[in-house]
């Protein structure tokens, strides 16, 4: 008789048995306290980005460089993913034209973010374009995050105001996205909602599990994407 092989080898189906996930829509929902804004939440991820970017230029170890540049890479790609998603069709639902430019302006600056992003991710930390090119990243990213804050976040707070609760609502939406979506760049999947939930469902579990074996800030192994 024929014997299957399984899909998952023994050693990663042993490594994500130690990767016990609480539900993420339990956890990321207690998180968010209540009244917080899509804004506050989208804020916060980026102020995160800055501490991660810091603490690679800041620092003379590749070890602690790696660690931190595997979780700005782990965070930049679901964020990115997330706003896609979630925050780039709210543009368009509730600000008709103006939206709808602003969302495809913001969608061809994240597609550079992502290519850099890739080409980044798949660096070690030993090489001496390392630091290099998160700054290269990082002079694009910066940018669109000023244009983001001081102008797309008040913009749409503007248009969800009338309608009580959504942007609490799209905040509490965002935080569950990125427990689902992929950990890693993935430019060839676009900017396209519809496209991207498609190739997202494909590449999430394949990152995640690869997150298991990379090296992360502090003893952690991988981060929990149910908890950010």
């Amino acid at each position: 008789m024929m014997r299957l092989r399984p899909l998952v080898s023994a050693p990663i189906m042993g490594a994500l048995r130690q990767q016990t996930l609480p539900c993420a829509a339990r956890q990321f929902s207690a998180s968010v306290k209540p009244g917080t804004s899509i804004s506050e939440v989208i804020t916060k991820d980026h102020r995160e980005l800055e501490q991660y970017y810091n603490e690679v230029i800041n620092s003379n170890d590749p070890d602690h460089q790696q660690r931190f540049g595997n979780q700005f890479t782990w965070e930049l790609a679901r964020h990115s993913v997330a706003e896609e998603l979630i925050v780039y069709p709210a543009f368009e639902s509730h600000m008709g034209d103006k939206g709808h430019a602003m969302a495809e302006d913001d969608r061809k600056q994240h597609h550079r973010v992502k290519e850099l992003l890739k080409e980044f991710q798949n660096m070690k930390a030993e090489s001496a374009d390392y630091v290099p090119k998160l700054k290269e990243l990082w002079s694009v990213l910066s940018q669109h995050i000023k244009e983001e804050e001081e102008n797309d976040l008040p913009a749409l707070e503007a248009a969800l105001q009338a309608a009580k609760g959504e942007s609490e609502g799209m905040a509490k939406k965002f935080g569950l996205t990125k427990a689902f979506v992929p950990s890693r760049s993935h430019p060839s999947a676009g900017e396209n909602p519809y496209f991207e939930s498609a190739m997202g469902m494909l590449a999430a579990p394949i990152d995640h599990i690869a997150d298991i074996f990379r090296k992360f800030p502090g003893n952690t192994k991988s981060p929990n994407p149910s908890t950010k």
